[in-house]
């Protein structure tokens, strides 16, 4: 797939994970590198191979982020906040803002990573939680 077909959305990218998750380990600590840069880097085509083959919303893409970056645990430490940032980022950089409890986020990330919430149930978290 070449960019220009990749559509109207935004997608994020490799660097800006890597920096994203960079980021956390400089605030929030934790152990550096990654497990499998391949894992990362697939899981950042999920959301494209998404689109790709349907009809999904901006909610259905971030959470596709969330959900393949999680469960690829591609980095030693940090995945959960990499995912949750890079979903987020998403959502921004294609013009949707999000009003949520932080709490209530983290809690949902949590759930997340133990399987107790599937990608669509995130994805309708999103979509809930999306302000004009």
């Amino acid at each position: 797939m070449t960019d220009g077909d990749r559509g109207r959305w935004r997608w994020v990218t490799l660097d800006v994970v890597l920096a994203t998750h960079d980021r956390q380990l400089a605030e929030h600590g934790g152990a550096a590198g990654t497990h499998d840069l391949g894992s990362i880097d697939s899981a950042l085509e999920r959301p494209v191979n998404l689109w790709a083959h349907g009809e999904p919303d901006a909610a259905d893409l971030a959470a596709s982020y969330a959900h393949g970056l999680v469960s690829s645990h591609g980095f030693v430490d940090r995945n959960k906040p990499t995912a949750w940032v890079a979903a987020r980022l998403f959502l921004l950089d294609n013009g949707c803002r999000l009003s949520f409890d932080r709490f209530d986020a983290v809690r949902t990330i949590e759930r997340l990573a133990a399987s107790q919430i599937s990608e669509a149930d995130l994805a309708r978290w999103f979509r809930v939680r999306l302000v004009d």
